[in-house]
């Protein structure tokens, strides 16, 4: 693997940089969560709004959109093993900027496929494989809170910039919101690339968690192949339960600003953004503390069903405070799936192949990622509403949680 060593810019000298590196993974997947993952949720409500499309169009477009982030993130993740990851950061830097502006020139269905294809190769770039692969170089005994730590921009994302950002393409529409989204994007993947990210510990002579590299140290990475890995139960059962577990949080999540706005009003529906993202960051924080005390694919279980359970719920509230009580309920599920997916991962096969084997994971469970979205938008369009689409959704999470009860432990090898 290529790559500089060069200290941490903000950490002292001789100080481990590790939790450093984890506030920059956590900034970059702050501004990619904010303005791809929360931000399809809002482009959605705009572009039905302002040229009238129906939300089963625009959802086959938020599916295209997954769909190519995660076949792109099989890529990514070859290409982190031998290039420093920063270099991959600052291509989707670039290329991201570059959509975002476009976003705001979309006038045909196709053009919105096209932007939503190039902009899903630079959210890969600078997605949740990319940081929680190095998150998982520095940590392996703190890898929970880590990942933890750094998987909550995901949620603050959500919190403090989506609502501005709909409130942006609220006030300027989308042709004069763009140029601020390309904007905020390359400022925001570029500035904690150069100044916090660095590939691996051991290029600053040190060794994962903290402990100084002794000299000589020949480099071990831990972890069984890609190969080995796709040959177990463990791996094909926690895919087949995140095809469906995803699938269902993913349906939801992008229909959740319409769904409010349609039940209560525009500035409600910004508010419901924030109380998805705020649980999600404090419920992240929280698993990230308790999860080493209890077995992952049990408490996998637990997590599912409690996604369920909150979904079915949004889907009947139609009063504010009960809908935000329900769409909290879901959000505190939601940071912590997105974490015990790559945590399972992680636990089960270690770090030498976490990339690949990661991404190949993802890349099955996007068939979930993908269809939720369709599925939910085709639901709401027949049945003129949110109801039916989100005991659908809340059932097949449920659905979910009971193919994770076969998994076996996480802590244990085949």
């Amino acid at each position: 693997m290529s790559q500089t060593a060069t200290r941490v810019y903000l950490g002292k000298k001789d100080a481990f940089p590790g939790w450093w590196v984890v506030g920059g993974c956590f900034t970059i997947l702050f501004f990619s969560s904010a303005l791809g993952f929360y931000g399809m949720s809002v482009y959605l409500n705009a572009f039905s709004k302002e040229l009238g499309w129906k939300i089963s169009s625009l959802s086959i477009a938020t599916t295209f959109f997954f769909l190519v982030g995660g076949i792109t993130n099989m890529l990514v993740a070859r290409l982190i093993a031998k290039f420093d990851v920063r270099i991959l950061i600052y291509i989707g830097a670039v290329v991201g900027a570059g959509s975002l502006y476009m976003l705001g020139h979309v006038s045909q269905k196709w053009h919105l496929f096209v932007v939503y294809g190039v902009f899903a190769v630079a959210w890969s770039c600078s997605g949740l494989t990319t940081a929680t692969t190095v998150v998982t170089r520095w940590f392996h005994t703190k890898r929970a809170s880590g990942i933890a730590a750094a998987s909550s921009g995901l949620s603050m994302g959500g919190v403090v910039l989506t609502p501005i950002i709909k409130k942006l393409i609220d006030a300027k529409e989308m042709s004069g919101a763009s140029p601020y989204l390309a904007l905020i994007w390359f400022i925001g993947m570029c500035v904690p690339a150069y100044l916090l990210i660095r590939p691996d510990p051991l290029a600053l002579n040190w060794m994962p968690d903290g402990q100084p590299k002794p000299e000589n140290h020949i480099v071990d990475m831990p972890g069984v192949s890609l190969a080995d890995a796709v040959r177990t139960k463990f791996f094909w059962v926690v895919t087949i339960g995140f095809v469906l577990v995803l699938g269902s949080q993913v349906g939801a999540i992008q229909q959740i600003v319409k769904l409010v706005e349609e039940r209560t009003s525009p500035g409600t529906a910004a508010l419901a953004t924030s109380v998805l993202s705020g649980a999600s960051v404090v419920f992240r924080l929280v698993g990230g503390r308790i999860i080493p005390k209890f077995p992952l694919a049990k408490f996998m279980v637990f997590i599912a069903v409690m996604q369920g359970i909150g979904i079915i719920l949004i889907g009947q509230m139609e009063s504010t405070i009960p809908l935000m009580l329900a769409i909290g309920l879901f959000g505190a599920m939601v940071g912590n799936v997105l974490m015990m997916q790559s945590l399972l991962i992680a636990q089960r096969f270690g770090v030498k192949d976490y990339p690949r084997i990661s991404a190949r994971s993802g890349l099955v469970s996007l068939t979930g990622t993908a269809i939720g979205p369709i599925l939910i938008g085709a639901i709401r369009d027949s049945s003129g509403g949110y109801t039916v689409p989100y005991l659908v959704a809340g059932c097949i999470s449920l659905i979910g949680a009971l193919i994770f009860t076969t998994s076996g432990p996480a802590e244990v090898a085949d």
